[in-house]
């Protein structure tokens, strides 16, 4: 069975000059259910964060994903570009966004957030953890839609033809990270959350969601389509996965430590 993708207009609506794009849209989207589920999560486990403590983090949270992806994009793929032009980092109507530079602009966030409130970085690092895979979700959609991030030719039942790239089946990479990285990666870290979690266990959601999420994102990075400009490292591994090594040790590392400790 092969499908074809549906060719949905990237653009939901124009007004003029303006434009309401599902990229756009996604990430508003991610962000509201996210910080609405937060005070959610936050109330039934009793911890320490004030309704108004986590309005205020919006904002920083919105900053640290969108400035951070921004940058990291443009250092990870386009440093060619940076090195000869230093300030296209701030051409952002250039388009490009980096989930490894979202997460570090998000770090970053928290970070600075914890020490100016006075509160643990790992109990608003777990709450933020649990709900990010619900931006990403949003984001791997708008990704299919834009036919973005494509994936690798195939003879897989569930392949999918792109007739804006070619007439080739191939992976719909985006569909599988919005499934893994996404849906899946909710559901385990919504279910350690309600069943092993309290107080006592700051660290453990950050530790699991930075594992899972480089697992997932690793092996199915096989399956998508290499970046053109940058192709595989040793004819074998893509940007993508060698930035989500790391992600990986330093989540085994946390719940490592928060095991020790216990």
């Amino acid at each position: 069975m092969i499908l074809i993708h549906p060719a949905i207009d990237p653009v939901i609506f124009s007004l003029g000059y303006l434009q309401i794009r599902w990229y756009g849209a996604a990430y508003i989207i991610g962000f509201i259910i996210g910080a609405y589920l937060i005070k959610i999560f936050n109330k039934k486990i009793h911890l320490t964060l004030s309704k108004k403590l986590i309005d205020d983090f919006f904002i920083w949270s919105v900053l640290g994903v969108i400035l951070g992806g921004r940058v990291g994009y443009v250092i990870f793929y386009q440093i060619d570009i940076f090195l000869s032009n230093p300030l296209y980092i701030i051409y952002f109507w250039k388009g490009g966004m980096s989930f490894h530079g979202g997460l570090i602009g998000m770090i970053l966030s928290i970070i600075f957030f914890s020490k100016k409130n006075k509160t643990d970085f790992f109990e608003l690092a777990d709450l933020i953890s649990l709900v990010a895979p619900i931006g990403i979700f949003f984001g791997r959609i708008a990704n299919f839609i834009n036919v973005e991030l494509i994936g690798r030719k195939t003879n897989f039942i569930f392949a999918m033809i792109y007739p804006t790239i070619d007439n080739l089946p191939r992976h719909p990479s985006q569909l599988y990270e919005a499934l893994f990285e996404g849906i899946l990666l909710f559901l385990i870290l919504f279910y350690i959350f309600n069943k092993k979690y309290s107080v006592h266990k700051y660290g453990l959601l950050s530790g699991l969601f930075l594992f899972f999420y480089g697992t997932f994102r690793f092996f199915i990075e096989f399956l998508r389509e290499p970046d053109g400009h940058i192709g595989l490292f040793f004819n074998f591994l893509s940007l993508g996965q060698i930035l989500c090594i790391p992600l990986i040790f330093i989540g085994l590392f946390i719940l490592w430590i928060k095991k020790k400790y216990d």
